[in-house]
This record gives structure tokens, C-alpha cells and sequence, in this order.
């Protein structure tokens, strides 16, 4: 066998070890839980925006997922991140209400449903790969001398590294 394919074989072999970690990872999670904690912060951050505006957050949490790393390989490693959704800082009025919601309210059935098409994959993403927003009233020190990707009602979205 030359060197290249010996570099080749075991390259390939790093990529599919990587890809098993994180496919195994994703089969362990209880899918019901990570749905429902995606339509949580789905609602947490983006209730008033309606479904087009749900639906952007949803692309960010799956986008971040997708590209894994830092952010995790799991939506609850993506949510739960320390400071990355509102929603889950201790000090976030939406944090106790996020938690206790139900299907009764009409902006979390939705929520719940952007959710479920957002895991299984079947969600548009509107917001050109996004993995990163905020709202238009603030800027934070992050969003400063980055270029938009998309603006959906209230919010603005970057797509950063």
C-alpha cells in the first residue's frame, strides 16, 4: 500500500469515527425532549414574532446543531449553552414561563409544530444559514461590524463562524 492511500484510509476513518460519535449521540437523546425543549425556546424567544419569525429561531437552533462544535451536538447542548437563548438565563422573566407552557397556549402548539418539522427536517430555513441573532433594538458587541443575512420581523440574523 503507498503512503497517500495509507493518509487517505485514515482520514477517512477519522471522518467516520467523528460521524458515528455524533450520530450515536443524536440516536441516545430522548427525541420527544429535545422537541419539546426546542419549541420551549422557540416560544421563549420568538412568541410575538408569529410563525415566520418561529420558524428563524428554530433555523438557528438546527443550524447550530448541524455544525456541532462549540455548540454541541444536541439541541439541548444548543439551547441549554450558557447565554445563547434568553430564554434559559436565570435572571429571564421567560425562563419559569418557558418551563411551565402548554399546548393550550396557541403560539406554543405552534412553536411545537415549527419544532417537530424543524428536527425531522423538513423546515425551510429563512434565514440563510443563520446561527446567530438578535433583536433590531439592541446591538450587541457580537453583532458589531458583522453583515446580515436576513431581517424577520424584529430580529436580525448573522450567519457567524
Amino acid at each position: 500500500m503507498k503512503s497517500n492511500d495509507q493518509i487517505i484510509i485514515l482520514v477517512s476513518t477519522a471522518a467516520v469515527s467523528w460521524w458515528a460519535f455524533h450520530m450515536i449521540k443524536k440516536v441516545l437523546v430522548d427525541t420527544n425532549k429535545e422537541i419539546d425543549l426546542m419549541a420551549r425556546t422557540i416560544w421563549g424567544e420568538a412568541r410575538g414574532e408569529g410563525q415566520l419569525g418561529m420558524q428563524a429561531v428554530a433555523n438557528v437552533i438546527m443550524n447550530r446543531v448541524n455544525r456541532g462544535g462549540w455548540w454541541g451536538a444536541t439541541i439541548s447542548d444548543v439551547v441549554l449553552k450558557p447565554y445563547q437563548f434568553s430564554t434559559w438565563n436565570e435572571s429571564d422573566a421567560n425562563r419559569n414561563k418557558a418551563r411551565s407552557v402548554d399546548t393550550s397556549d396557541q403560539a406554543f402548539w405552534t412553536a411545537s409544530k415549527i419544532a417537530s418539522m424543524a428536527y425531522n427536517g423538513q423546515l425551510t430555513d429563512v434565514t440563510n444559514g443563520a446561527t446567530h441573532y438578535h433583536a433590531k433594538s439592541v446591538t450587541p458587541a457580537w453583532a458589531v461590524g458583522q453583515t446580515p443575512v436576513a431581517t424577520i420581523g424584529n430580529h436580525v440574523f448573522y450567519k457567524l463562524s
